[in-house]
């Protein structure tokens, strides 16, 4: 290793990271119990060692900090920080490990843990003492930072901004959407570039979706605990860099140019009028518990960057389940994330975020807060608030789950929804009461602490477990193919597999599984709130019963587009139901309806009907065995005005749900009895009619079905 030859000047504690200035760049690093920094050059990607290194000197609020005048964009660089190694007291310096640069932009090279990037000696033989410093040099083998250029011709970007209560989601992984597509030159597919294409962008605005929720990619690495079993972290719940796009979904390789990639990406779903929201990973890193690599946070500043129990020989405190939790209570670490928050809307222009397990961030001592620390900042964070705000409202610690308990700004995956829907079209007893709720936008969880029904991000499936397909197709989840014995992922899956488990060719199993998907479909698509659609359910994706795909970076969980006749009519079915939902504005009311009580007579806005046609009682609320109901909108009683300030108004619709396995008499509103009924959406049905058909006033209310009715316009 040479000695650098190039001028060193003192630079500036601010702002942290690698920042180009034309002349040169200023690299800060916080550290408050390092005794020594080394910030180390590379040419090449896979150096196994830096061609020269400067030992940083200057020191400001345990900001260390220089400035190389001549470096340029495209250095690569890391670091090494020197300290105390006394794992059982939270310090884990190890010089020897190569570490990536918290703030870096762009991050490349290898992204699988080796095990020369372990900061503990794997001697089984050392059963004294497990923690024994790792010596092997990790340069080799761990990624690199590169400094930046952050100059981006936007073209005049703008955000689309639609609407909380507009907003239909669609969430999706960036590789697994397009690597299949035939249509996309193989050299691009799974990547930024991808997503962005013609062929893409004009599925997108076809299915009708008006932004799309990328699972993490933020940089990522593979964790050990996967790689052992010659898998992948397929998701990409393994952050290690929170300001650097994932190198791995490039289509420029490991050439430093995905951060370019990802904007164009962005500016072209824009231009599209797709926003984009990202699903981010705030709530740990890729480093994993005690025995995990040092890659990063570990060996820049453990005590702060992480949760440690210093009274337990040194162990991470983990709400998370994946071995360690970022420290929110530590000052610079909750910078770090406002940061990164704050990078990805003003530099990459993204649209909005979803927080994983993200009642892990707003825990304070112990408990989740309101008023924690994290959720505060967000809220008077000029920038960050002003964005869509989405809560994976739960975590693994005790107290974790807390799904309509975010404060105003904030949106929740609502898992009661998910839980109630899937309950309700299993044909479970006792389930109508809390559907209405659901039906309504869950006012029992949200109206009271200042929020509207666009705080319930319903969906019925995500990443995290059955697809649509396999939820009427599997009664148990099948994971074999991830190695863990068939014991990991969640067995409480609220599913049927409509008589039959797996794959049949029984036309009578295929049919109801058909007609199944639609009613779950369309409960999704006309309840109040903002609807999500995990990638691929509109057309029936399988994984064939793996309920939980985080390593299978293969054909079980990626996009397939050779559909099959039903799969194509279920797709058609789905834009047909975006688009009702869109020309219907009752169906998605910015605000909640009138009455304090979901129920009751004299509500004008919206009524629940028993199936003679009448109010629903308190008693039939509560009896058991009530499979059917309907639920009357009053378009003409919205009360609500538009952006641009005009009245919004619609029609009169009725909405009818039956999970029962026979069919049931129903009665048309007895006020009603002269009016006409025109049915624009029967489940029962492989398809939407392309005219209204009339219904009678009496009539067989078709088994597991749901109906929408509108009221015909008189003259």
């Amino acid at each position: 290793m040479e000695a650098y030859s190039g001028k060193i000047l003192p630079g500036k504690p601010y702002p942290l990271g690698a920042t180009w200035d034309v002349e040169g760049v200023n690299f800060a690093l916080f550290s408050e119990h390092a005794a020594a920094v080394k910030l180390c050059l590379f040419h090449e990607v896979g150096d196994t060692e830096e061609y020269t290194s400067v030992n940083l000197t200057e020191v400001t609020g345990y900001i260390w900090h220089v400035y190389l005048p001549g470096i340029k964009p495209g250095q690569l660089y890391g670091y090494r920080v020197f300290g105390r190694y006394k794992p059982t007291e939270g310090y884990r310096f190890n010089p020897h490990k190569l570490l990536i640069d918290p703030y870096a932009k762009a991050i490349c090279g290898g992204t699988a843990i080796h095990e020369k990037m372990l900061g503990f000696c794997p001697d089984r033989d050392d059963r004294r003492y497990p923690y024994k410093k790792d010596t092997r040099d990790s340069a080799g083998v761990v990624s690199k930072c590169r400094v930046i250029d952050p100059v981006f011709d936007w073209k005049g970007d703008h955000r689309p901004q639609t609407p909380m209560h507009k907003t239909v989601i669609y969430e999706l992984h960036v590789k697994g959407m397009t690597y299949l597509h035939p249509e996309i030159p193989p050299e691009e597919r799974g990547t930024y570039k991808a997503l962005a294409s013609p062929v893409m962008i004009n599925y997108f605005k076809k299915l009708g979706v008006t932004a799309i929720e990328l699972m993490p990619i933020q940089h990522y690495v593979h964790d050990w605990f996967v790689v052992k079993k010659n898998l992948t972290n397929y998701w990409g719940y393994n952050t290690i860099g929170f300001f650097a796009p994932h190198a791995e979904y490039s289509a420029s390789g490991q050439t430093g140019e995905q951060v370019e990639e990802f904007k164009e990406m962005v500016r072209l779903l824009h231009l599209a009028g797709i926003e984009v929201i990202l699903d981010v990973v705030y709530n740990h890193t890729g480093e994993g518990g005690k025995l995990g690599p040092s890659l990063s946070f570990r060996g820049i500043d453990n005590l702060n960057y992480y949760r440690i129990d210093r009274a337990n020989s040194g162990d991470y405190i983990d709400y998370t389940g994946t071995g360690n939790t970022l420290n929110m209570l530590c000052a610079q670490t909750l910078q770090l994330v406002m940061d990164s928050l704050r990078y990805w809307v003003t530099e990459m222009h993204v649209d909005g975020f979803r927080f994983d397990l993200a009642s892990t961030l707003a825990r304070g001592l112990y408990d989740v807060g309101k008023l924690s620390t994290f959720l505060d900042t967000i809220h008077q964070d000029p920038v960050i608030s002003q964005v869509k705000l989405i809560a994976e409202p739960w975590d693994l610690g005790e107290g974790g789950y807390q799904v309509g308990n975010f404060p105003v700004l904030w949106a929740e995956w609502n898992g009661k929804y998910r839980d109630c829907v899937r309950k309700f079209w299993r044909g479970d007893e006792s389930q109508v009461k809390e559907l209405a709720y659901r039906l309504s936008g869950s006012s029992d969880l949200y109206e009271d602490d200042g929020r509207l029904p666009s705080a319930s991000i319903n969906f019925i499936t995500a990443h995290d477990g059955f697809t649509l397909h396999d939820l009427v197709s599997y009664n148990e989840k099948h994971n074999l193919a991830n190695k863990e014995q068939g014991n990991d992922g969640e067995s409480h899956n609220l599913s049927w597999n409509s008589g039959e488990e797996g794959r049949t060719t029984d036309k009578k199993i295929i049919a109801l599984r058909e007609q199944r998907k639609r009613s779950f479909m369309a409960t999704l698509l006309l309840s109040q709130g903002v609807p999500m659609i995990s990638h691929g359910d509109e057309y029936g994706r399988t994984q064939h019963g793996n309920n939980n795909v985080y390593c299978q970076d293969n054909e079980t969980a990626w996009f397939h587009w050779d559909w099959d006749e039903h799969q194509k009519t279920f797709f058609e079915f789905t834009r047909r139901m975006i688009a009702l939902r869109k020309d219907h504005p009752v169906t998605h009311k910015r605000r909640f309806f009138k009455g304090r009580r979901i129920r009751g007579a004299g509500v004008e806005d919206i009524r629940w009907l028993n199936t003679d046609g009448t109010d629903m009682t308190d008693a039939q609320w509560n009896t058991d065995f009530i499979r059917c109901m309907g639920m009357l909108l009053n378009g003409q009683m919205m009360n609500e005005v538009d952006e641009n300030g005009l009245k919004r108004t619609d029609e009169i619709l009725l909405l009818i749900v039956n999970s029962f396995w026979e069919p049931i008499g129903y009665t048309l509103p007895l006020t009603d009895r002269d009016a006409q009924w025109e049915v624009l959406v029967d489940t029962s049905q492989n398809k939407i009619p392309e005219r209204p058909e009339i219904r009678q006033y009496l009539f067989n209310m078709a088994p597991r079905s749901l109906l929408l009715l509108r009221k015909a316009v008189e003259g």
